[in-house]
Formats: structure tokens, sequence, C-alpha cells
């Protein structure tokens, strides 16, 4: 009677756990493929480390069909735009899919934005994560700081563009196909840059800053959605924490220590108080994040989940 009792038991713990492997095998697995768009400074990895620390594994192993977009490091939401859309037939030729789902950090944000209005054709939806769809008052100080077309100008161009091109080189992509260009990446950051550009491609956006009324389903028939968070210093052991607790000193308002909560809105809020500092929501640095709050992977596929729901 043990022995029958033993069996049923262990046979149910092999049923639970085969159950549990189909479900995560599937839980992310959209119609459309994943594209993730990094920010300023950003890569798809580097010596072995991807920006978006553990996610494109995550998602993979719950069955999403993952790519990780290389465009410029540094440069205008336009031109990145049109280096995403490039990488975006691409991906549609090799998988064979007739639209992606693109999910940007930061800069990442309006990349995504602009490839969407452009071509909405080829666009499923577009998730952003801490996007800088109204500016950051940090990049606002360093046009302020940095008068255009003076000697200064020029020099901080010539610094911060051979680090992006080291940057560019060390994740094995060529300086020469993704120009960097740091001051027209700055001036699509600020608040005044970030304004124009929301004329030319208002889709998903909200009526005024800090409103949350943005439309998820845009009339180009692309799904928007955003979530941020809204703390700088999360884990005393991130070394990155203070640096971001420094720069958060520049806003008067709930930020990630580069990008305001209210900047961050697009379509449907999903939220915007996370936990979690700029590198966090991506799992940065190498996933020291708040010890108290959700997995920022988790946060990924669970909203890879939500567009499979929605057919997307």
């Amino acid at each position: 009677m043990k022995l029958v009792k033993k069996l049923v038991v262990t046979v149910a713990i092999v049923a639970a756990a085969l159950v549990s492997q189909a479900y995560a095998s599937t839980y992310a697995k959209t119609k459309y493929p994943i594209v993730l768009v990094h920010g300023l400074f950003g890569f798809d990895d580097v010596l072995f480390v991807d920006y978006f620390y553990k996610v494109p594994h995550k998602l993979s192993r719950n069955g999403a069909e993952v790519y990780v977009a290389q465009v410029s490091p540094a440069n205008s939401s336009e031109v990145r735009g049109e280096q995403l859309l490039a990488y975006i037939d691409e991906v549609l030729a090799l998988s064979g899919a007739q639209k992606v789902n693109l999910i940007g950090h930061s800069h990442g944000g309006p990349t995504a934005r602009y490839a969407a209005s452009v071509a909405p054709d080829k666009v499923a939806s577009v998730s952003s994560v801490a996007g800088v769809n109204w500016g950051s008052k940090v990049a606002d100080q360093l046009r302020n700081a940095i008068a255009e077309d003076s000697f200064q100008e020029g020099a901080a161009s010539v610094v911060v563009d051979a680090f992006a091109n080291i940057i560019e080189i060390a994740s094995g992509s060529d300086p020469r196909d993704k120009p960097t260009d740091s001051i027209a990446a700055m001036d699509s950051l600020s608040t005044t840059g970030s304004i124009a550009f929301n004329r030319k491609y208002p889709e998903g956006m909200p009526s005024a800053y800090c409103r949350n009324d943005g439309k998820m389903l845009a009339e180009n028939g692309v799904y928007y959605f955003s979530w941020s968070g809204a703390r700088t210093f999360t884990n005393a052991l991130d070394i990155a924490d203070p640096f971001l607790a420094i720069t958060g000193t520049a806003f008067n308002e709930a930020n990630d220590g580069l990008v305001s909560t209210c900047s961050s809105h697009l379509g449907k809020v999903l939220k915007d108080n996370y936990k979690m500092n700029h590198l966090d929501e991506v799992n940065q640095s190498f996933g020291i994040t708040h010890w108290f709050e959700t997995n920022p992977v988790d946060v990924f596929v669970n909203q890879a989940n939500r567009l499979k729901n929605l057919g997307l």
C-alpha cells in the first residue's frame, strides 16, 4: 500500500512538473517576434553581458521568439529609428512573420515609436520601458551647460562619440555602419527635442505631460504600452546606484535617475512606480536590483504574455 501511494505521489509530481514546463514554454509565445531596442550607449551584448540582462533568455524559455536590435548607441531618434526599420526588415525576412512587437528601453522608446509611426504595417505593438517620451531633465542640463556650436560642444562630441564607438566595436558592430552623433542624441532626449518629435510622431502619447490618457490602440493600428521605475538608489551593492542618485537630483518629481515617471507615460501605462532605477528596469547591473520588488525580467515576460493574450 505504501508503495502504491509513493508511486501515485511520484506520478503526480512528474505530471505537475510536465504541466508547469508546458505552461512555461508557451507563456510568452507571442504571435509576432519580440524585438528589444536598447537605449543611449546601449548594445546587444559586450563581453557576453546582455544589455537586457537575462531578459532574452527568459523570454525564449517561455516560448517567445526574441531578437535584440543593434542601432547606434548615440544618435537622434530618427536616425536610430531608420536603423531599427532596417533591422525589422531583417527579422521579418528571417522569421517569416508579418510584424514585430517592439520593446524599447530609455531612448529605445522613441526609437521604437518612430519605426511604428513610419511603418505601422510592420509593427504590432510598442512597449516603452522608461522611455524618454517627454524629454529628460538630465539632457536639458547638459544642453544648457554646453553652448551650441562652441568649442566645448565640439570637444565633448569627440570624446563621447569615441566612447560610443568603443561600445559598438566591443559588441561586434561596425561604427561605420551605425554612425554616432552624441549631440544629436542629447538634443533628441531634451524636452525641446522630445516635444518636437512628439508633434511628428504622436501615436500613443498622452494629451499633456504627466497625463495618463494615451491610447492603447492608436489610429495607426499599433498597440502602445509603458512602464517605468520611480527610485534612484535601490541596492547598496550596485555600484551604479550612487551615480543615478546624483543624476536624479536634476528632477523635482519622481524619477528613476534619468527619466521622470511622467515622461515615461505612453499608451496604456502598466505601472510607473516600480522600485527600480534606470538600470534596474533592464535587470542591470548584473541583476542587482531592489530586494523587495518584482524581478525586472519577469516584468518583460508578463508583458509578452499580455501581448500573446491580445493576439499579438
